[in-house]
């Protein structure tokens, strides 16, 4: 049985659940091998712009249900609402118990100034008639995802390597490359006029972390990444920042106390 990692600060963002480029169990398995001290959900977390009363596994309900949990057992869990889950927006500023809800979020850590929001403020295409059209474009991404996994599953019988199409589009087009850097310097330049040490964002699915510098200072940007495509988070322990990278193979013999529990019931009732 292994033992769950303490983690002083955890960042997660873009899991999307609700569609199907989701991966929920392997974030569950990541969710269950942590305790933190804080966890931030750094915004598209439920996809409501593509939500649908037919497709909502029970894998993403697990997902829920083990956050709520951790709340309930000491995890401060704090919420930062994105463009995919902006409804919730109206219940900004709501805290039950270990549970918040806000837009953006300040924390100290360790005498540092943190800055951490979602990023689609920055996004001129979640506005407008251009939201219309991103929303839309959500939709084909989602498809996308999901005739990329039934290649991946083929290529992986065939003992091939997996292959991520949509990562590979954004990166050969220069517009979405062009998209990426300016957003990232954006978030950097705000972040050293407000005098802050770490600037952290969600949205473009791109992990990263990186040390921003210009005439005025410096900062360490971070992003989360996501759950669709590179399953990344963000971990804060001993004044250090670090990107999680999920591998399947750290979980193949993982089991924890409350799953063994689960387990023994369930050999009980069949036996």
């Amino acid at each position: 049985m292994k033992r769950k990692r303490k983690i002083p600060l955890v960042v997660l963002s873009d899991i999307h659940l609700g569609t199907y480029g989701c991966h929920a169990k392997e974030l569950l398995h990541y969710l269950k091998s942590i305790q933190p001290q804080t966890l931030v959900l750094n915004g598209d977390i439920i996809d409501m712009w593509n939500f649908s009363k037919r497709y909502f596994p029970a894998a993403h309900m697990n997902v829920l249900r083990h956050i709520i949990k951790m709340s309930n057992q000491g995890t401060r869990v704090i919420y930062i609402t994105g463009n995919h889950d902006e409804a919730l927006r109206k219940y900004s500023d709501f805290i039950l118990g270990n549970l918040e809800l806000v837009d953006k979020l300040i924390l100290d850590l360790d005498g540092k100034k943190t800055w951490i929001f979602h990023g689609d403020v920055f996004d001129s295409s979640t506005k407008g008639y251009a939201k219309i059209l991103a929303k839309l474009g959500g939709k084909g991404y989602d498809l996308l995802i999901l005739i990329n996994s039934l290649i991946n599953w083929i290529l992986v019988a065939l003992g091939k390597e997996k292959r991520s199409f949509s990562k590979t589009i954004k990166d050969s087009v220069k517009k979405a490359v062009s998209f990426v850097s300016n957003f990232e310097n954006t978030a950097a330049e705000i972040a050293i006029e407000k005098n802050y040490s770490y600037v952290v964002c969600g949205h473009i699915h791109k992990p990263q972390m990186k040390e921003v510098e210009n005439e005025h200072g410096k900062v360490l940007y971070l992003n989360s990444g996501d759950w669709i495509e590179n399953l990344t988070a963000l971990e804060y322990k001993k004044e250090k920042w670090s990107i999680y990278q999920y591998k399947k193979s750290d979980y193949l013999h993982h089991e924890f106390k409350e799953d063994i529990i689960i387990n023994d019931i369930v050999n009980k009732i069949l036996s």
